[in-house]
């Protein structure tokens, strides 16, 4: 499975963005799908993730409320959008793909990762 992100860029603090995933290769043998982030000296952490079915949707506190994780099965995309952004947003968004997980957050799960993309919110 390959993933591909893309999107990111340069945001005013409560403005919104968009990222996009697209997934190709092995695709029938995906699970669930999320993003992750990392800020500088900190910790890879779930931001949100979707079962590759669409039905199951799980969100990180810090984003709930004002992020949507969505996928659209013609286009093998996830994309999430995020509105009203914070400095505290600001990371490097990297995507990933997994074949089962009872936890669609948890990053031990994710077999597959694409590329990071930077995001950066101006106040």
């Amino acid at each position: 499975v390959q993933l591909q992100a893309s999107g990111g860029g340069l945001v005013q603090a409560g403005g919104s963005m968009r990222l996009s995933c697209s997934a190709s290769g092995r695709t029938f043998s995906i699970y669930h799908m999320g993003w992750f982030r990392q800020a500088p000296g900190k910790e890879r952490e779930s931001v949100a993730a979707v079962t590759w079915s669409g039905t199951i949707t799980d969100y990180a506190d810090s984003v709930k409320g004002r992020s949507t994780i969505s996928k659209d099965n013609a286009k093998n995309t996830v994309y999430l959008q995020m509105d009203s952004l914070k400095s505290e947003d600001t990371a490097v968004y990297y995507c990933a793909a997994g074949h089962w997980s009872s936890d669609i957050r948890r990053r031990g799960d994710y077999a597959y990762w694409g590329q990071g993309t930077q995001v950066t919110v101006s106040s």
